[in-house]
């Protein structure tokens, strides 16, 4: 094995603006030192500036390499036309990289370097040479298929794509493009594609908003992920025990594989929930014999049978990666695991292969009505908020404004503000059991601990990969729901909103995102209850999210509980949440937190 300072490759060569440079090469990146040991002196328009004595480019921010035709090199050490230097000819190669700000967050800097050299074979040599290096060393993409939304944000999908296209090409991945056409494209797109298709690719690749990614990942998961379904809200009381509810008690009877029973409360089929499946993301419910009670406190997915086709790319997995490069309205997912919102930035990510795990919220809507009881619930996914009652309003009014661009969620937002509407809903959660302490002093609050890039919180191990057997990698599929550690606790009451932050979700509205110290992958939920308050209290909550530095959820009338697991229970018969953008009328919600579920081209927002 080569050691790291060993050098593979020598050379003097002529680097475009600087001079003649000792370069070298070896499993680190390369390094250039002027020939002339003296500060090298650069002119530009008349302007005199200093480069350093060496330059090193590693290897990890180098995302192309290209070998050029016999052309110009600017050589500012001779006497020529200009004030100083002229332009020698010669073979080229140009070695494409990234300059990461030392100031962070700040977009990544495209930066290349030209380097020439009369003689081809030694240009051609240090091509092959990083080539090979490039390749060997990092797991960056061979080839993504990307879809294009091209009416997001401000109709800038296609302008985006095409101004990093250039970049996939120079860096020599290959591309499959599709433009989607209809809300719900890129479901239907993703949800049909055949396994043998699917692994030949490195990743999915959205240029859009949250809601497309949010179509991708609905089209991916619901078949692919195999995974305990959450308690319903039915079936749970505060301490695991079983309840009642009021209005239809649902139960599932393992050896019945599916067949289920409703207990009609005081409630008729006319005042019971209705359901209207027109959602575009809204696939058919799963086959009844999918579903079965671990009698318990668990319901699961059951092992495929020998009859089954079990498919060969499932989640979550060590290989497949998505990819967003923003075009949207508030793309918070790009920026809650980049720190900017910059399709460059996003893009190179992409290219030089980086990779993090990223939590998923799995939303289960349960059928209540008594002409839908028989079918199994329906699935959807998060990347990374879920919300019901003032977000819920929101996204319906302004799906009626989309004429407007980005602004119709500010016009929205504030006619639902004035409206002032709660709702009545029950909820249990799932929380740790707080230890009692010996000690009389009061409990610390603890200090934020904000997500980054090699975050150790994100990075402490989840559950073995033998240990799973069809779990979602948060825990174990016999701890989450029985572990004495945890206890179930129940609100009940009229709220402005409910909402499960999986991330910070950050946008540009909202700098420090909705929970500040939201972790990308720790397996927890963010559960924030917005309580029934006067009209100036929700309005300062509001405008404190727009500061950075500020306590949002430090509000008597707010809770705020960091859980796995919450179920949802609404007696209003049309109940709206907002999934990533996306609409689901559901009043029987489960939620839980899947750790890692999936992989991001990304490494974490920088600070």
């Amino acid at each position: 094995m080569e050691n790291d300072d060993e050098v593979v490759l020598s050379s003097t060569l002529l680097l475009d603006g600087v001079g003649e440079v000792f370069a070298k090469l070896n499993t680190d990146g390369l390094s250039c030192s002027p020939v002339d040991s003296n500060d090298v002196t650069t002119y530009c328009l008349g302007l005199r500036s200093y480069t350093a004595k060496e330059t090193k480019i590693s290897l990890s921010d180098i995302y192309a390499i290209e070998q050029q035709e016999w052309g110009s090199v600017y050589d500012p050490s001779v006497t020529g036309t200009f004030l100083h230097g002229d332009y020698v000819e010669m073979h080229r190669f140009v070695v494409h990289a990234v300059v990461r700000p030392k100031k962070q967050p700040a977009p990544w800097i495209l930066s290349e370097y030209i380097f020439g050299h009369k003689d081809l074979n030694t240009c051609e040599a240090w091509v092959k040479q990083l080539n090979s290096y490039m390749s060997n060393q990092y797991k960056r993409p061979k080839k993504l298929l990307v879809l294009v939304h091209p009416l997001c944000g401000k109709r800038k999908g296609v302008k985006t794509w095409e101004m990093v296209a250039p970049i996939f090409c120079r860096a020599k991945v290959e591309t499959k493009v599709i433009m989607t056409e209809r809300a719900g494209h890129a479901y239907d797109v993703v949800s049909t594609l055949p396994d043998r298709e699917l692994r030949s690719l490195d990743g999915i690749v959205t240029v859009g908003g949250d809601g497309l990614f949010n179509e991708v990942l609905n089209g991916l998961l619901p078949s692919r992920h195999k995974t305990y379904f959450p308690p319903p809200p039915t079936g749970l009381g505060q301490h695991g025990e079983n309840y009642q509810n009021k209005q239809i008690n649902l139960t599932i009877n393992a050896d019945d594989m599916g067949h289920t029973s409703a207990n009609e409360g005081n409630s008729s089929p006319e005042t019971s929930c209705r359901y209207d499946d027109h959602e575009p993301l809204l696939p058919n419910s799963l086959p009844a014999s999918s579903l079965a009670s671990n009698l318990g406190t668990q319901y699961r997915i059951n092992k495929p049978s020998d009859s089954d086709e079990i498919p060969s790319v499932s989640f979550p997995n060590d290989w497949f990666r998505l990819g967003l490069i923003p075009a949207g309205s508030t793309d918070a997912i790009v920026l809650s695991t980049t720190g900017v919102r910059d399709p460059v930035t996003s893009t190179l990510h992409i290219i030089l292969g980086s990779k993090m795990s990223l939590d998923i919220a799995q939303v289960v809507r349960w059928k209540t009505s008594l002409s839908s009881i028989l079918e199994s619930p329906t699935l959807r996914y998060a990347a990374s908020f879920a919300g019901y009652g003032f977000y819920g309003d929101v996204i319906k009014e302004s799906e009626k404004l989309r004429w407007m661009g980005p602004m119709r969620y500010d016009y929205a937002g504030t006619m639902v503000f004035l409206k002032h509407k709660t709702y009545e809903a029950e909820i249990t959660y799932l929380e740790p059991q707080i230890m009692e302490s010996s000690s009389h002093e009061p409990r610390r609050k603890q200090q934020k601990q904000i997500c980054r890039t090699n975050c150790t919180v994100c990075n402490q191990p989840t559950v073995s990969e033998s240990d799973r057997d069809f779990s979602d990698g948060t825990v174990s599929k016999s701890d989450i729901y029985t572990n004495k550690d945890f206890k179930w606790s129940r609100v009940k009451g009229r709220f402005l909103s409910v909402g499960a932050a999986v991330i910070s979700c950050r946008n540009e509205r909202a700098p420090d995102g909705l929970v500040a110290d939201a972790h990308l992958s720790d397996g927890f939920l963010h559960l924030i209850l917005v309580k029934d308050c006067p009209h100036p209290y929700y309005l300062w909550h509001l405008t404190q999210l727009t500061k950075r530095g500020s306590d949002p959820l430090n509000y008597s009338f707010i809770e705020h509980h960091k859980t796995p697991a919450f179920t949802f229970v609404s007696q209003h018969d049309r109940s709206l949440w907002n999934l990533d953008g996306e609409i689901l009328e559901a009043s029987h919600v489960s939620v839980q937190a899947c750790r890692g579920l999936i992989n991001l081209f990304a490494s974490g927002p920088e600070v």
